[in-house]
């Protein structure tokens, strides 16, 4: 497993857990939830915020709260 903020734009990766408790509700509420495919899709100039696809829209989400979610590549960028 990896964390969300260390993807490249274009990776699917699948959500398996959240680090921190505190941020877990908002993401779930966001659509965020385990098992749910997720796409970077732009990531900011400096690296802060992120574009992400998941449960058919895009969110956008600061790079801490990125850090918290584990996920598992399914399909990695291409170059």
């Amino acid at each position: 497993m990896t964390r969300l903020s260390e993807l490249k734009v274009g990776t699917i990766a699948v959500i398996k857990s959240f680090e921190n408790n505190d941020i877990f509700l908002k993401l779930m509420e966001m659509g965020c939830v385990p098992g749910e495919n997720i796409r970077i899709e732009q990531i900011a100039p400096l690296g802060d915020p992120i574009s992400v696809s998941v449960s058919g829209y895009t969110l956008s989400l600061r790079l801490d709260e990125a850090e918290n979610i584990f996920v598992e590549p399914i399909q990695l960028a291409k170059a």
